[in-house]
């Protein structure tokens, strides 16, 4: 099978002390829904920031590449390695 790119938004709240924490990703159809969708996240109630990012890869193998950043919106953990 062919490699497939998956375009993901995944928004950032904070926990109890004020660290921050990735919430529930959403894929999306498309880079530029995945930018527009992330952008949204940043700025609904509790949201802190969001980022758009992309993963290229097998999913009948489950074999993926790293992911690639398209962008950040708002409050993000500046090491998203970590997360």
């Amino acid at each position: 099978m062919a490699d497939i790119t998956y375009y993901v938004a995944m928004p950032f709240l904070q926990d109890d002390n004020g660290a921050p924490v990735a919430g529930t990703a959403e894929e999306c159809q498309s880079s530029t829904t995945a930018l527009r969708r992330a952008e949204m996240l940043s700025r609904a109630p509790g949201h802190i920031g969001a980022i758009a990012f992309s993963r290229t890869g097998d999913p009948m193998m489950g074999e993926f590449g790293d992911a690639k950043l398209l962008r950040t919106f708002g409050h993000v953990p500046t090491d998203l390695g970590e997360m």
